[in-house]
């Protein structure tokens, strides 16, 4: 993800290019898991995001954001106004009562969840 938002960054400055990087959170229908009630990015909000990119104004040269719904619990932030002309509706709050267990404890911790951590992997590394 980072290369190609450095590549981005890289056309936007060399060429002049309009780069608008969206790092999409969890795309589902509803949110199924703890972590989604931070993460969650919604259908509606997905294409809120999708089209505000597209309409943005040529003056952009490069930008990058998180595309996320308005979640309560969320802990990436929202992109300004000036940055991208969108402002997410939907909140995976509504859905929380339907999720079971507990959101992960810590913002600094593996941004993708328990597949980022070293023991995932580890685990098909063993002979």
């Amino acid at each position: 993800m980072l290369a190609v938002e450095a590549l981005g960054q890289l056309y936007a400055d060399k060429f002049g290019l309009s780069v608008i990087c969206l790092r999409i959170g969890s795309f589902e229908p509803i949110p199924t898991e703890p972590r989604h009630l931070a993460t969650w990015l919604s259908p509606r909000d997905a294409v809120g995001y999708i089209r505000a990119a597209l309409a943005a104004p040529s003056s952009t040269r490069f930008v990058t954001v998180y595309a996320v719904s308005a979640n309560t619990r969320r802990f990436w932030k929202l992109p300004d106004v000036t940055e991208l002309a969108y402002v997410p509706v939907d909140n995976a709050e509504v859905h929380a009562a339907d999720i079971p267990g507990d959101l992960p404890g810590s913002p600094t911790a593996a941004q993708s969840g328990p597949c980022a951590e070293p023991e995932f992997t580890l685990k098909d590394l063993r002979p």
